[in-house]
């Protein structure tokens, strides 16, 4: 049977992290909804869209692109995560469950670039 994008285990973890980042953004003042929260989930899905693209590529070079670029936004959405926690938007626990949940997006990011390099 062939291996679809929701077998992977990057875009389960990426969903769980879209799941939490949508409910705890809740908590977050009206005034930050149209700023700060937008940035943040901006840079969430942009995210998703760099899985599924490295995930549809074929050339080696453009798979490590998207891979790249999640990276990068992975570093951001820790960012603002900061950025939460000492406005208080958020708590302690929050702020850990966050980190969490970007840290095993992370986790599989790495071994997908190795993945790849070692091809």
């Amino acid at each position: 049977m062939k291996k679809t994008v929701e077998d992977i285990k990057i875009y389960r973890a990426y969903l769980e992290l879209i799941s939490y980042i949508e409910m705890i953004s809740e908590k977050f003042p009206n005034y930050t909804k149209t700023g700060f929260v937008n940035v943040i989930k901006t840079s969430l899905y942009s995210g998703m869209e760099d899985i599924l693209y490295a995930y549809k590529a074929f050339e080696k070079k453009d798979k490590l692109a998207h891979l790249n670029d999640l990276d990068v936004k992975l570093k951001m959405l820790k960012l603002y995560a900061r950025i939460a926690y000492k406005k208080k938007y958020i708590n302690i626990k929050n702020y850990e469950a966050w980190s969490r949940k970007i840290n095993n997006v992370c986790t599989s990011l790495g071994a997908w670039i190795n993945v790849c390099l070692k091809q």
